[in-house]
């Protein structure tokens, strides 16, 4: 069923809830692989330093999904993209034709989704694979 899953992480706990949901679907199938996408929005970043700074950042955060994911003995990979995370989550999403795509939720209301959007409302929306929203 859902046998090539992506799962967008940033380090939030809204996206280490999302792992767990990944993990347990992944569990559901024999050989599911999930692909762990981590994008890198620089744009907020003006200086190398800080570049780097962001970076180590998320790759110290993505520890505690890769051990879940390792200590579940699921196969996974990851993949640390940059640019803005709507649309970088959904064009991996559309171009590798993945199963399932999962993603946290930050829980903002439906005015600030609808003046600022939000990573995971864009997923849903242009993803052409199902989406699984986790809160």
């Amino acid at each position: 069923m859902y046998k090539k899953i992506l799962l967008a992480v940033d380090g939030s706990e809204h996206s280490i809830r999302a792992a767990n949901h990944a993990i347990q679907l992944a569990s559901l199938v024999k050989d599911a692989t999930v692909e762990v996408i981590c994008v890198l929005d620089f744009s907020k970043a003006k200086t190398e330093v800080l570049h780097k700074e962001l970076k180590a950042e998320r790759a110290r955060k993505l520890k505690e999904v890769e051990e879940a994911l390792r200590q579940a003995n699921i196969s996974y990979e990851i993949k640390m993209e940059h640019g803005e995370p709507g649309p970088t989550i959904v064009t991996r999403a559309n171009e590798h034709q993945f199963d399932i795509v999962i993603v946290g939720s930050r829980g903002l209301n439906s005015l600030q989704e609808m003046v600022l959007g939000s990573v995971s409302h864009k997923v849903a929306k242009r993803v052409n694979s199902p989406v699984l929203i986790v809160k």
